[in-house]
């Protein structure tokens, strides 16, 4: 059995316009990666984030450039799928120019934690997720009780259920940190932990006077249905890059 989130509940009073950038930019730095053939390699180990580089001084911009290139499509749409869904009503909580500062500032957050594990490592680090941790952190903060509309898998059989964000985030939170140490890995999972602990304590500086914490549901947790069409969102070994 696994789940696929889909989309949440909660409505928004504007359009989310930094959001929609970001995940433009990343998509478009994507499709240009693809056609540098073998020429990303290059382009990996200039603007991703390197710890030895960062701690020598130099490279400081590679925390932010870093932010916007992705290992490969997997990797692009898993991070893009949790932007989409989450980003624009921590966008709609902060106002737009914040939600910018507040991205790059989790982004960052999240690069250095990773940085710090091994501060002479020359392993570029790439990829969206430190930065997206923090708009998951600020979520759970904003949001707990949301619901979460997933697709379940049984076997064959396909459910849609309502699941609360303190859930779905909650445990995506603790895979990150049963995933630690896990020998061989190539997935930045310290950066992962260190984006959602900044934006779960920067959101209580950014937000809106206005806006409570800890909002109430919009709909009723965990009510199941079947799936339709409608439902369905029209969405090498050695030294490879930490994907973030």
């Amino acid at each position: 059995m696994f789940f696929f989130p889909l989309r949440d509940d909660n409505p928004t009073s504007a359009q989310p316009f930094v959001s929609w950038a970001i995940l433009a930019l990343c998509v478009a730095v994507f499709f240009v990666q693809l056609t540098l053939g073998t020429a990303n390699n290059a382009v990996i180990y200039a603007l991703g984030m390197i710890p030895a580089r960062i701690f020598g001084g130099e490279g400081e911009l590679t925390l932010i450039s870093s932010m916007f290139l992705h290992g490969g499509f997997m990797h692009l749409a898993g991070n893009m799928l949790y932007l989409w869904i989450f980003a624009d009503n921590v966008e709609d909580s902060v106002g737009h120019g914040k939600f910018a500062a507040f991205y790059v500032l989790c982004g960052i957050a999240a690069a250095l934690a990773q940085a710090l594990t091994d501060t002479a490592s020359t392993i570029p680090m790439i990829g969206a997720s430190g930065a997206i941790a923090g708009v998951l952190g600020a979520y759970l903060m904003l949001h707990p009780r949301a619901n979460v509309r997933c697709i379940i898998v049984i076997f064959i059989f396909f459910r849609l259920i309502n699941i609360p964000a303190f859930i779905v985030l909650g445990g995506w939170l603790v895979l990150q940190f049963l995933s630690l140490g896990q020998i061989d890995s190539s997935i930045a999972y310290v950066a992962h932990i260190g984006g959602f602990i900044a934006g779960a304590a920067l959101i209580v500086f950014f937000k809106k006077p206005e806006v409570a914490l800890f909002d109430k549901p919009h709909s009723r947790a965990f009510e199941v249905s079947g799936v339709s069409r409608h439902h369905i969102p029209s969405v090498k070994r050695g030294r490879n890059p930490f994907l973030d």
